[in-house]
């Protein structure tokens, strides 16, 4: 259901069904991404982890849901590294935070131990847009039929999604 909230304590029905008296409705923004894109996208991930079919070395389910957004996600919103500086004759480590790649010096980059110091921030599922969830699923559910999950438990989630679309 999709409504629009007037002033008054009003409201419009935007979509096809209506509201049922007497029942409890949680309100989301649908501008921003949704429970049932949550739990969508979360079960996704859990079946592509079970089916094995992913070519992600090792990795705990933790892990993998990280790789994901990494891979097929927003990606990383900051980056952390660390450097030594010689201040007053003294060498001493510092911290700093960039937004993107290119910010951190090049000579941290290029040196191979500096260069471990360096860390991606991904970007949390709690702050990606409505957009960028929709695209992060779509860029996932193509990853899963491109390796060949075909699980019994794939097909009732994507169905369930086509569902709720054509409720929408």
């Amino acid at each position: 259901m999709k409504i629009q909230i007037l002033e008054n304590e009003q409201y419009m029905v935007e979509s096809k069904d209506k509201p049922i008296i007497g029942r409890h409705y949680s309100l989301e923004d649908s501008v921003s991404g949704t429970q049932a894109q949550n739990k969508a996208f979360h079960a996704l991930i859990t079946e592509y982890y079970k089916s094995g079919m992913h070519s992600y070395d090792k990795v705990d389910l933790k892990q993998f849901k990280k790789l994901i957004k990494k891979n097929l996600g927003a990606g990383f919103e900051g980056f952390a590294y660390a450097t030594v500086s010689k201040i007053k004759g003294v060498y001493k480590p510092f911290m700093y935070e960039v937004e993107k790649y290119l910010d951190i010096p090049v000579n941290v980059r290029k040196d191979p131990d500096y260069k471990q110091m360096i860390r991606g921030k991904l970007k949390s599922w709690s702050d990606y847009t409505k957009k960028e969830r929709m695209k992060t699923m779509d860029n996932l559910i193509s990853e899963m039929h491109q390796v060949g999950v075909n699980t019994k438990k794939f097909m009732e989630i994507l169905e369930g999604m086509e569902e709720k679309n054509e409720r929408d």
